[in-house]
């Protein structure tokens, strides 16, 4: 089943370098809790995430601290995190402070997410319309994007007033434009060249009259 999902923006769409790094640690992630077998590696993650980080910016803003030493950064883990957490997480939130990445923190989160996602066939779809979506719309469009698409889909809704009527869908880095506006532009381009080609063409035929 599709799960629409309004207020989840992906950050880590913003930043392709960023987008890199994190989908490298999140992979590491995955990959380190298979060996270890840990069962839902993401719901750790995302717990501290959204309790811990979410709920005490201070100590985030510590973490990420160029003033603060790496030593003491580990430290805090260590007083802070480590008596409520996994060894698992501890380890891993610790790497990251060595390599100067616990801002990625969230990032590495939501690339998580997407790639359990992606392994369960779900994958995340951009919808802007120029009004919110009506529960038939959002069913209608849910429908053919699985039988086209092949996998199912989840919706992540904006609305974009200046699309006038239509849609923009975003699968990945591909885009599918059928916005009103998107057509009129089109539309007047034509409309243009064929102007122009005209206004060409009799000019042509003042620049070379027959018979001379």
């Amino acid at each position: 089943m599709s799960e629409q999902l309004k207020t989840r923006t992906d950050r880590v769409l913003e930043d392709p370098g960023a987008k890199a790094v994190a989908s490298l640690y999140a992979r590491s992630y995955l990959s380190a809790a298979a060996q270890n077998n840990v069962s839902d590696p993401q719901e750790e993650l995302g717990s501290f995430v959204d309790d811990v980080l979410g709920h005490f910016p201070e100590f985030q803003n510590l973490l990420n601290s160029e003033s603060v030493s790496r030593d003491e950064k580990l430290g805090l883990i260590d007083r802070v995190v480590a008596p409520k957490a996994s060894e698992f997480l501890t380890n891993f939130l610790k790497t990251l402070v060595r390599h100067g990445r616990f801002g990625l923190t969230a990032e590495i989160r939501e690339v998580v997410v997407q790639i359990q996602e992606e392994n369960s066939g779900r994958r995340r779809v951009q919808i802007r319309s120029a009004k919110p979506l009506s529960d038939a719309s959002r069913s209608e469009i849910t429908t053919q994007l699985k039988d086209k698409l092949g996998f199912d889909p989840i919706l992540l809704e904006s609305v974009d007033e200046s699309l006038i009527g239509g849609l923009i869908i975003q699968v990945g880095d591909t885009v599918y434009d059928s916005s009103l506006r998107t057509r009129l532009k089109t539309l007047t381009g034509r409309l243009t060249e064929r102007t122009l080609h005209e206004i060409q063409s009799g000019r042509d035929r003042f620049s070379h009259p027959e018979g001379d």
